[in-house]
């Protein structure tokens, strides 16, 4: 992913994900309000609580903008694209399991 290990908790503070990412903080709140796939939560005090999911995300966008000189709307469509083919693939193999199920009742 990053070749950093990222500590293994709920969630992470800005500050640390600045720190995991090599970004500053101003970045991450462009970066919110332009892929919306990034969704902090707020802590009752309005502190940005990123979950795991919000750091992969994050990553993948830096390594398009930065690394492969994506645009951000092109980095948009990537994840976008992205994420239709999962969900294809993920509809294929639930219906995979499905026949699968079918099969070994009517063997049984």
């Amino acid at each position: 992913m990053n070749g950093r290990e990222i500590p293994d908790r709920v969630f992470y503070r800005i500050k640390e994900v600045c720190t995991l990412t090599g970004l500053k903080p101003h970045v991450l709140r462009y970066w919110e309000q332009e892929f919306k796939d990034i969704k902090p939560v707020k802590s009752p005090t309005g502190q940005r609580l990123y979950k795991k999911k919000d750091l992969e995300i994050i990553f993948t966008i830096k390594k398009l903008l930065h690394e492969k000189r994506f645009t951000i709307d092109g980095a948009k469509q990537y994840l976008a694209n992205h994420k239709r083919i999962l969900n294809e693939i993920r509809e294929e193999l639930t219906e995979l399991v499905a026949m699968l199920k079918q099969e070994e009742k009517q063997i049984k």
